[in-house]
């Protein structure tokens, strides 16, 4: 795998996704998702260094399922990354309705479909600079 495409895709939709992460959840859905609360486990105050680190690591499973598929368009790299999201964060959403008591279902369904628009987006910004090497139109 090529270790430059990997990193320039890594650093470019780590940072794609915590900006459409603030978009979504910190300014667009928080009165939707606050509604979903069962029990209030919030922090007062966001550590963002965890949260950047945790968009670069997804970032990093995203662009690597990019570069596996050959995808070499934005519309390739965004249908990649709205799998790739919907997947790990749909997983992830059951697994914590199953376990813990933070959304009710609709708020954790609700999560893996933003995600597949914040991840598809992203697989769009992270195809055109770590895709193949002549990136489609549409």
């Amino acid at each position: 795998m090529d270790m430059k495409r990997l990193m320039t895709g890594a650093v470019v939709g780590g940072i794609a996704l915590f900006v459409l992460g603030y978009l979504f959840y910190g300014m667009l859905l928080v009165d939707f998702f606050a509604g979903q609360v069962t029990t209030e486990v919030g922090r007062e105050a966001p550590i963002f260094w965890a949260i950047g680190l945790g968009e670069l690591l997804m970032a990093i499973l995203v662009t690597m399922a990019i570069i596996k598929s050959g995808s070499s368009g934005w519309m390739e790299g965004a249908k990649v990354g709205a799998i790739v999201g919907f997947l790990a964060w749909g997983a992830v959403n059951m697994i914590q309705y199953g376990v813990i008591d933070i959304y009710t279902l609709t708020g954790h369904m609700s999560d893996a479909i933003v995600e597949l628009v914040r991840h598809g987006l992203a697989g769009a910004v992270i195809a055109m600079v770590a895709g193949g090497k002549s990136p489609a139109v549409g």
